[in-house]
């Protein structure tokens, strides 16, 4: 394009569903378990169809742009009293990516079912969303920095230990 770049990119944006519910779980009452990492995820979906159907992106598409794709990651029920394919249901839509974990896979193909794929507006994110602000969780600010922060320990976890390995290897 107009650097002489290629527009012929693939990538994807990552969303970490579960994490969400497992940090408010419980801090909502049980109407509310498990509905959060959806409700964001709609909420995600609405925005990525919303960029995918823009003007600036057609034009884009046009020079041979490809979209980015939206991948719904941590999707493996982590609360045992909640349906082991929950997200596999509650997130099934056209262009998106889901890296379930080999169980929830199984756990699918034994007895999972798909009724809709998710609404291009996503749905009733807005509703639950909205539920879980009067609940009193404040999604943009702690759940987010938790969230941070989990990425960052996990990151110095990583160092520790190939500084460790590198130390039995020298």
């Amino acid at each position: 394009m107009g650097a002489g770049l290629s527009p012929d990119i693939r990538s994807v944006a990552s969303l970490f569903v579960s994490r969400w519910d497992r940090a408010v779980i419980d801090k909502v009452p049980p109407t509310l378990r498990n509905t959060l990492g959806i409700a964001v995820s709609r909420q995600a979906y609405r925005a990525y169809r919303d960029v995918l159907e823009s003007d600036r992106f057609q034009r884009l598409a046009n020079l041979g742009a490809r979209p980015q794709r939206l991948l719904f990651a941590s999707t493996g029920t982590k609360d045992k009293s909640s349906s082991d394919t929950l997200y596999i249901a509650g997130l099934a839509a056209p262009n998106t990516v889901n890296t379930m974990p080999e169980d929830t896979l199984l756990a699918f193909a034994d007895h999972g079912a798909v009724p809709d794929t998710l609404p291009r507006d996503g749905g009733d994110a807005e509703a639950s969303l909205s539920a879980h602000a009067s609940a009193g969780i404040d999604m943009v600010a702690q759940l987010q920095t938790d969230g941070a922060k989990g990425f960052v320990d996990s990151w110095h976890e990583l160092l520790n230990a190939i500084d460790a390995k590198s130390k039995v290897l020298a």
